[in-house]
């Protein structure tokens, strides 16, 4: 099927479907086809929460449109099957919060904040056995990395001579 302008012919336009570029997306990894285990389904969410959004390919139902697989957002609505979450898109030029109702089968709890949870307990944790010793309070502050130290490398010299040319005829 080809499309005549004015006399120019023009080639069919792509298709761009729901799913269209999806293929290595949604597939799933090398012996974990078919249905989701039990474990997916019991993990508690609540408000707050954060969760990382990847699409499971075996449910149809419920699942986020491809702009979303692979995003952070927080829950901000729980459902029976499915949990409400806030997810940073770009659009156009400017980023908009956009609300969806993804199922529970396309939710991870994410471990984006693990790391600074743990700075803070250790954090805490420091301050109050100063205060117990009776010292000061600590320097919690993370101190920059800087410049990697300098070395010097020690390298020899060899000097090369020019071989005398010698005719092989």
């Amino acid at each position: 099927y080809q499309r005549r302008v004015r006399g120019q012919e023009e080639r069919m336009v792509k298709s761009e479907g729901y799913r269209c570029c999806t293929r290595d997306m949604f597939s799933r990894p090398f012996r974990a086809r078919g249905m989701p285990n039990l474990s997916t389904y019991l993990v508690n969410f609540k408000v707050g929460d954060y969760v990382d959004i990847k699409a499971n390919s075996a449910i149809q139902q419920g699942m986020p449109h491809k702009t979303y697989h692979g995003r952070t957002g927080i829950v901000w609505n729980v459902t029976k099957r499915a949990v409400g979450v806030l997810v940073n898109k770009q659009v156009g030029g400017r980023v908009m919060a956009k609300k969806i109702h993804v199922r529970v089968e396309h939710v991870t709890p994410s471990a984006c904040r693990k790391q600074f949870l743990d700075r803070v307990k250790a954090n805490d944790d420091a301050k109050v056995a100063a205060k117990a010793a009776g010292q000061p309070k600590p320097n919690t502050k993370r101190p920059v990395r800087g410049p990697k130290p300098g070395r010097s490398i020690r390298t020899e010299t060899v000097s090369v001579a020019p071989v005398k040319y010698e005719a092989l005829y």
